[in-house]
């Protein structure tokens, strides 16, 4: 430990079964030779800490035993890893959360997000879990670690995780500039999602959510109107080239084909609930729609935190909320509403 931080707390938001979210003081880890010990300074709390919480689950990862949430995070480099992989101690950087991808596993050239085999921070998809990184010290590998371009605060790069989140699911949705677009849901990655399409060029982005505060969010980043969920005419009148549901509800996709144009492409960025869901299948099939999935990212965090550096990726207003991590429940709390909140942050 440094001077400043002889005998260092480490405050941990461990979620330990549905609505049983705590912060204990666990042990500063002691890094293995490829690894830092990263000192976090900010953690997003994203959609799937919140399922973990309120449901025990997030589609077909189920919580079996405590775990450790979190994997929107940033932090600076406490112990450079052993080895003399990675940054510098002293290096402040963001977390690509994705473990090393196991070449031998089965995925699509050059898309290793698609792997079976891939773990993610602050996932319950694996048994044991892989813990996540909401904690003031963490132990992770040098591997996972981009550093901060110059000048780039860290409060700003907490969003790069959730950024490169939209910024995969702008690229798979093809080209975009000079094209209509609709996005489905304003909550924090719709939100990223808007301001992904206005850097892409998109000539009109349309927003649509159920609650108004949501829709003003997304106005203020660049959209150009926004239609209520209620209101099935107005969404079917837009006519988009390009869809982005974010909601991961079955009422956002029936909006989201219904806003579609003919021969449209429609991409699924939000995680719908297990199992089957209806669906609008008749008009994917009349209307020729192209649909799409986008799961997590590559590695476009890297391109995201450029871009939020030299100011061509704009999200100002997308974090409404930070809170110390002491508040951890409190700011689950006001996640947990979209009528008052996009993404709230947490200090460690």
């Amino acid at each position: 430990m440094s001077p400043t931080d002889p005998t260092p707390t480490n405050p941990t938001v461990v979620v330990h079964g549905v609505d049983d979210l705590r912060v204990e003081d666990r042990p500063v880890p002691v890094p293995a030779a490829r690894e830092v010990l990263l000192r976090v300074t900010h953690g997003g709390v994203c959609g799937t800490d919140l399922h973990y919480v309120s449901e025990g689950r997030i589609g077909e990862s189920r919580l079996r035993a405590p775990m450790v949430l979190g994997h929107e995070v940033v932090g600076t480099v406490q112990t450079a890893a052993a080895d003399g992989s990675g940054p510098a101690a002293g290096t402040p950087v963001a977390v690509h959360p994705a473990g090393t991808v196991d070449p031998a596993a089965p995925h699509p050239p050059g898309r290793p997000n698609l792997s079976g085999a891939v773990t993610y921070l602050g996932s319950a998809a694996r048994f044991p879990h892989v813990d996540g990184a909401f904690a003031r010290y963490v132990a992770l590998p040098a591997a996972m670690l981009r550093p901060l371009p110059a000048g780039l605060d860290p409060a700003t790069a907490a969003v790069a995780e959730p950024a490169a989140v939209a910024w995969h699911a702008v690229a798979r949705a093809g080209d975009i500039a000079g094209r209509r677009a609709l996005v489905v849901g304003c909550g924090p990655i719709g939100l990223l999602v808007v301001a992904a399409l206005v850097r892409a060029g998109a000539g009109e982005v349309t927003v649509s959510d159920v609650h108004p505060a949501a829709m003003d969010r997304a106005l203020a980043l660049g959209a150009h109107r926004a239609v209520p969920a209620t209101d099935a005419d107005g969404i079917a009148a837009v006519g988009a080239d390009v869809v982005l549901e974010s909601s991961g509800s079955p009422r956002g996709f029936g909006s989201a084909v219904r806003g579609a144009a003919r021969g449209g492409v429609l991409v699924m960025v939000g995680l719908q609930p297990p199992g089957e869901v209806p669906a609008l299948l008749a008009g994917i099939v009349t209307g020729e729609l192209d649909v799409r999935g986008s799961f997590r990212f590559v590695d476009e965090i890297t391109d995201v935190l450029a871009a939020l550096a030299d100011g061509t990726l704009d999200t100002t207003g997308v974090v409404t909320h930070e809170f110390d991590v002491a508040q951890a429940l409190a700011a689950f709390d006001v996640a947990r509403d979209p009528a008052v909140s996009g993404k709230v942050l947490l200090r460690f």
